[in-house]
C-alpha cells in the first residue's frame, strides 16, 4: 500500500474515532444530534476511505458481490418449508437413535461394572 493510500486510512479511521468521541462527549445532548454527528464522521470517514486503493478494491467488491447476489436462485416458499421439515425430522430422528445408544451404552456398562440390571 502506498504512503498515500496509508495516510488515507489512518485519516479515515482517525475521522471514526472522532464522531465516536463526539457520540459520547455529546452526552447531554438530544440523542438525534449524537447520532447525526456520528453518522456524518462515518460518512466523511468512508468517503475518505473510498479515495484510497483499498476503498475502491472494497467497493469494487461490494459491486460484484450484489451482482453475484442477483445471481443466486432462491428457493420457493414451498421447497422451504419442504426442506425445514426434513431437517426437523432428521433431527428428531438423530437424537432418538443416540438417547437409544447411549442407554445402550449405560445398561451395558452397568451390566459390565455389576451395578445391576
Amino acid at each position: 500500500m502506498l504512503t498515500v493510500d496509508r495516510i488515507k486510512m489512518v485519516l479515515a479511521v482517525l475521522v471514526l474515532v472522532a464522531g465516536i468521541v463526539g457520540y459520547y462527549y455529546l452526552g447531554e445532548t438530544v440523542l438525534v444530534v449524537r447520532v447525526l454527528v456520528f453518522l456524518g464522521a462515518l460518512i466523511v470517514a468512508a468517503g475518505i476511505a473510498l479515495t484510497s486503493a483499498p476503498g475502491r478494491a472494497a467497493w469494487a467488491f461490494g459491486r460484484e458481490s450484489l451482482v453475484e447476489l442477483r445471481k443466486v436462485v432462491w428457493p420457493t416458499r414451498k421447497e422451504t418449508g419442504q426442506v425445514t421439515l426434513v431437517v426437523v425430522a432428521m433431527v428428531i430422528f438423530v437424537s432418538l437413535f443416540l438417547w437409544f445408544v447411549d442407554w445402550i451404552l449405560t445398561y451395558g456398562v452397568k451390566v459390565l461394572t455389576g451395578q445391576g440390571a
